[in-house]
């Protein structure tokens, strides 16, 4: 497209916030809610984009939306005048996780700040967030860019400043190198000539943005004689690429319940209904943020693949306010061999801009699905295509629903996708990337409380932190076949050598709660190596996605419950077994943020769950040799 002339080749993407809220109506651009899945799909998804080789370019990502940035239009409070108030524990512990990871080890080429203010600043506003930690201890090589007209809302909306000059401003001088929009190119030169800002900012602001386009090599002539000059029209949509597409869909594709009615047989289901607003989207799919699809495959057609089909909507739309089709719905449910509900949302209930007011089916779907699986013949299979979770208590719940898929949005090839898990020539071994929480959680939890950890009244967040019910669980996700796991090789001590040039005889302090701050560590030797065998006991082939959590020493009042800490997809086939190798890193991995913001690593017995293992490693300082 740039080489065309159509496109640039900065991309705002990806998208790393941490889907913290169920409501939210931008989670479905996340990787989730874990801030250690976050930060390594962030740094993996920026190498993939940027393809650098040494200083160039192939592009240039962008990590998005710098911090704590996760609400867009709730009960009355919307992101350009929110002030999400957040500890110093919660920002280096959770929020800020994926955005370090994007800059020390994906090397992004850019940041972008969000419209909210976080402790009463604007983040694009405010020099600690921006000079002193992207570009300060992070080390950014690269530009910070406003989200689109963030500057604009800083005076316009939060009335930050008296002047637009001042906006602009404080806005390049806390770090903002780039403005989506028109604001700093109206107010820069008054400010400049005003006095707010040094010319000497404005070139500091303007070489950072260079620099990225020359490592683009957008100075380097002709985009012909460029590394990727010769890519053009006939690279787009090649059959390479949609396999792609197919093969991400079946990779993400979750089986939630299955009582043992899948996978469908083409010899005993020869005639499938296939029932719900959903059941024949193409645009649905893509979700928000899509280029133009190469071409759809809806799930009905998918299916039509593997069995003659009777189709009904029964609900004409997600928003589903009239049961007026249903009766057709139950009639064909009769009629059919099985019965497939593909039903969930749309960008119409969960979007940018649309936080959702609740965690239900929306409108009448729970009664078409409930009434469609009372009339069904044969095996009634609920399909779920959303972003964001959804209470489904109900299905899980009845055993005339004999199987529950969450389907995400799959893109272009999301038909054919699900058809393929449903009839089983796709073992689904897809994990949730996000706690279902039941409708009632958010009676108790406001948008605005970001908070991760449970005080007086308040449950707390995610699965690290909330303890209460829960519909499904934060890496669940079933298979066709069984695995089991075994420990080949498995340490159950680990000396923690501390950094004597940083770690002075009267800086004890460092041991507070007995938990060593990681900057006094030598994290270098600090690691473990574990084998682990996961053996496929079942009779099918099967991709498994092994799950490590760590549980640090009882007593750590200011700790998660479990965090995740490693994860690894291993394809196996049937009756046989494969080695995994994890490393666990003391500085990484076991180690815990305090109240204050600071990283430590306690010391005493760490608590491992390996996939349905436990395991015990115990963590002792060590001071030139002397055990502290």
């Amino acid at each position: 497209m740039y080489n065309g002339g159509m496109a640039g080749l900065t991309y705002w993407s990806p998208n790393v916030n941490i889907f913290r809220d169920p409501r939210w109506g931008r989670g479905q651009e996340t990787p989730g809610e874990d801030p250690v899945l976050a930060g390594k799909y962030a740094a993996n998804y920026v190498r993939g984009l940027q393809s650098p080789t040494g200083i160039r370019l192939k592009v240039a990502a962008c990590c998005k939306h710098y911090t704590a940035y996760d609400l867009d239009n709730w009960n009355g409070v919307d992101r350009y005048h929110f002030n999400a108030r957040v500890s110093k524990q919660d920002l280096a512990d959770t929020y800020d996780v994926p955005f370090k990871s994007c800059v020390v080890e994906g090397k992004v080429a850019s940041v972008m700040c969000s419209y909210n203010q976080v402790n009463g600043k604007p983040t694009c506003a405010d020099p600690d967030l921006l000079k002193g930690t992207i570009r300060g201890q992070w080390g950014l090589s690269g530009y910070i860019v406003s989200d689109c007209d963030s500057v604009g809302v800083m005076y316009d909306t939060q009335h930050f400043t008296a002047t637009p000059e001042e906006s602009a401003a404080a806005a390049i001088k806390a770090g903002l190198d780039l403005d989506c929009g028109p604001f700093l190119a109206i107010h820069t030169d008054l400010a400049v000539r005003r006095g707010l800002l040094a010319e000497a900012d404005v070139d500091l602001a303007l070489a950072n943005t260079i620099t990225i386009q020359m490592r683009l090599g957008m100075f380097d002539g002709e985009p012909s004689a460029q590394p990727y000059g010769n890519l053009g029209p006939r690279d787009v949509c090649t059959p390479a690429h949609q396999q792609l597409a197919l093969e991400a869909a079946r990779q993400g594709i979750v089986l939630l319940k299955n009582s043992g009615s899948l996978p469908l047989s083409t010899a005993r289901h020869r005639t499938v209904a296939v029932i719900g607003p959903n059941s024949d989207v193409t645009v649905t799919m893509i979700g928000n943020y899509a280029g133009v699809a190469c071409g759809y495959t809806s799930p009905l057609q998918g299916i039509s693949r593997y069995a003659r089909t009777i189709h009904q909507a029964g609900c004409s739309d997600v928003a589903c306010d009239t049961n007026n089709l249903f009766g057709a719905a139950e009639v064909a449910a009769h009629e059919a061999d099985a019965t497939v509900l593909v039903m969930g949302l749309d960008q119409s209930i969960e979007a940018e801009f649309r936080d959702r007011v609740g965690l239900l089916l929306p409108g009448r779907q729970q009664e078409l699905v409930s009434r469609v699986a009372r009339a069904s013949r044969g095996p009634t299979v609920l399909v779920l295509m959303s972003g964001g979770p959804i209470d489904v208590s109900f299905a899980k719940n009845d055993p005339r629903v004999s199987a529950i898929i969450w389907a995400g949005y799959p893109g272009q090839a999301g038909g054919t996708a699900i058809a393929d898990v449903l009839f089983g020539t796709t073992n689904p071994g897809g994990k949730l990337p996000m706690t279902w929480y039941p409708q009632d959680y958010v009676a108790k939890v406001p948008m605005t409380n970001m908070g991760m950890r449970p005080s007086r009244g308040y449950p707390g967040r995610t699965y690290r932190f909330y303890k209460g019910p829960i519909v499904f669980p934060f890496g669940h996700g079933l298979s066709y076949t069984s695995f089991k796991h075994s420990l080949a090789l498995a340490p159950t001590d680990l000396s923690v050598l501390l950094d004597t040039n940083l770690f002075a005889t009267k800086n004890y302090s460092t041991l507070s709660s007995n938990a060593i701050r990681v900057k006094h560590a030598k994290c270098d030797s600090l690691s473990s190596l574990f084998h682990i065998d996961v053996e496929n006991t079942g009779n099918m082939d099967g991709t498994h996605t092994l799950l490590v959590f760590s549980t640090p020493p009882a007593g750590q009042k200011w700790s998660p419950n479990k965090q995740l800490i490693g994860f690894h997809r291993v394809h196996v086939i049937a009756g046989s077994k494969q080695r995994v190798k994890i490393n666990i890193h003391a500085c990484k991995h076991l180690s815990v943020v305090d109240e204050f913001g600071i990283r430590r690593i306690p010391m005493g017995s760490h608590s491992l769950q390996i996939g349905d293992l436990k395991h015990s490693i115990s963590l002792q300082a060590n001071l030139e040799g002397i055990k502290v």
